[in-house]
């Protein structure tokens, strides 16, 4: 897998804020309606729109429309997308093992 690293730093993003680490968690119980995110978050709907747009943005996070309200849920494709970008980050490859980076 050659790694786009725009889409990286998106899926990447979507970790690196509290309000969005909780709303992850709480889509681990299944899919959720909008208004009980809100519920639950104790947050304004326009901040739970930018959180979700970024988590949505990122491949993290599905949403469908059913009437006014969103439903959101994680996407089995976009954690397995996100796995595959954290292990080719953290795979250490050896290459040149006799050759130094400097000279002595």
């Amino acid at each position: 897998m050659e790694l786009n690293v725009k889409r990286t730093a998106a899926i990447f993003k979507a970790f690196c804020d509290e309000n969005r680490i909780r709303i992850l968690q709480l889509l681990t119980g299944g899919e959720k309606c909008a208004c009980k995110l809100l519920e639950e978050m104790n947050i304004t709907q326009p901040t739970l729109s930018h959180h979700m747009k970024i988590l949505c943005d990122s491949g993290i996070v599905e949403g469908r429309k059913e009437g006014k309200w969103m439903h959101y849920s994680i996407s089995p494709e976009g954690v397995k997308n996100a796995e595959k970008c954290f292990e080719i980050l953290t795979t250490v490859k050896i290459e040149n093992e006799n050759k130094s980076c400097c000279s002595e």
